[in-house]
């Protein structure tokens, strides 16, 4: 009997790594052993609206260039930053985007939290909010983020552990399934099944 193999999921996207321009190493490398930036990284500036505009220019230009469909995968602030990048681009930027893993989101108050302010409607790729089992009490903080943005919820181990790699292999096969059902169903609504 031949064993069916897949290719790496994380060979099927252009990793895109969003994170706050002064943050350490980003929660995904941390966690899971990743590496600190993806195919393409974008340090967030939020400062103010020009340096916000800038920063969104470059999320663009690394979408366009890209030579595979995109994953976002973004921490903290950077959450919320793709998620206003996300509402506010054209669709054909947006369309290149396969999905998200969002680390530990958080919502930014204060004058970030104007800036980063957007519609109230579902991301127009599939997401993944992923954080630590114990920051139960923040995800009931967060659910309105999650619901806002039509994600899924994962929680995980806080630290790295023996197996998070593995963790992270199932996350991006959860994500690669997650797009293949998108491509599916916008098949079928273009043939007006």
């Amino acid at each position: 009997m031949t064993a069916l193999t897949l290719a790496n999921p994380a060979d099927r996207f252009s990793v895109l790594t969003i994170a706050d321009r002064h943050a350490g190493a980003p929660i995904w490398s941390d966690r899971l052993g990743w590496p600190l930036h993806g195919d393409n990284h974008v340090a967030l500036d939020t400062r103010d609206a020009s340096r916000r505009n800038i920063w969104a220019s470059r999320i663009d230009d690394a979408v366009l260039h890209a030579d595979r469909a995109v994953l976002l995968v973004a921490e903290g602030v950077g959450c919320t930053a793709a998620a206003w990048w996300a509402r506010l681009s054209p669709r054909h930027y947006s369309e290149r985007v396969a999905g998200a893993l969002l680390f530990d989101p958080v919502a930014p108050t204060g004058e970030a939290g104007a800036l980063l302010a957007s519609p109230g409607i579902a991301l127009p790729f599939p997401s993944m909010v992923v954080t630590a089992r114990n920051r139960v009490a923040t995800v009931d903080e967060m659910q309105d983020l999650i619901g806002g943005w039509g994600s899924q919820l994962i929680t995980a181990e806080r630290s790295r552990t023996p197996g998070a790699w593995t963790v992270a292999q199932r996350l991006l096969s959860r994500m690669t399934a997650a797009v293949v059902a998108r491509d599916i169903d916008r098949g079928l609504a273009l043939r007006g099944e």
